[in-house]
């Protein structure tokens, strides 16, 4: 058997034609609703299959949020997470607010250590063009859970060499040389931008 808590072991059993799954034991986290999140659902899964599982906004009743566009917020969830070690949660957008309202999850995805006892809190962003209401229990952000693998660090004087080298953004095509050039904020060879 899988153990819960492992992310280094795997078993993929065949669940459907061409479909994969992870086939250990349900990953147990613990939550603790708090004193504003009583009421509200737990985190759940939409459908049979979804990688990420909905939480709603614990805000009070009968006070909505506005989010005007280019606004942003730290919207609570009213709940807080125990995660086993070697796991993280990532807070990720709703692609249908992203893709109806242009509201969005700011640093997503954003982590959510296996230590960390507070609240779990969603920063949104309304990169649309009209106000955006949220409400007491409104899905607005999903979580997927994730193993989590730490590295070990050793200095090194060189670094192996590569085809790609030192080459970084835009270096293996996508970019030409006019866009690059009329970058407002692409640096120089003096240091200066521009």
């Amino acid at each position: 058997m899988t153990s819960k808590t492992d992310p280094n072991t795997q078993d993929n059993s065949q669940t459907g034609p061409g479909v994969h799954l992870r086939a250990a034991s349900p990953l147990t986290v613990r939550v603790k609703r708090l004193p504003h999140g009583e009421g509200l659902a737990l985190p759940s899964y939409e459908t049979d299959l979804a990688a990420g599982c909905d939480v709603r906004a614990a805000l009070p009743d009968g006070a909505p949020l506005t989010l005007q566009p280019g606004e942003r917020t730290l919207a609570p969830t009213g709940l807080a997470f125990a995660l086993p070690p070697g796991w993280e949660a990532q807070v990720r957008p709703r692609s249908g607010l992203a893709a109806k309202q242009g509201v969005t999850c700011l640093n997503a995805p954003g982590t959510i250590d296996a230590d960390y006892r507070g609240e779990v809190k969603v920063i949104l962003i309304n990169h649309g063009t009209e106000p955006f209401v949220l409400n007491r229990g409104d899905r607005m952000a999903q979580i997927v859970f994730a193993p989590v693998y730490q590295a070990a660090f050793e200095a090194a004087d060189n670094l192996d060499e590569t085809a790609r080298g030192e080459g970084g953004f835009g270096s293996t095509g996508g970019v030409t040389e006019a866009d690059a050039s009329s970058n407002p904020f692409r640096p120089t060879t003096d240091g200066t931008r521009g």
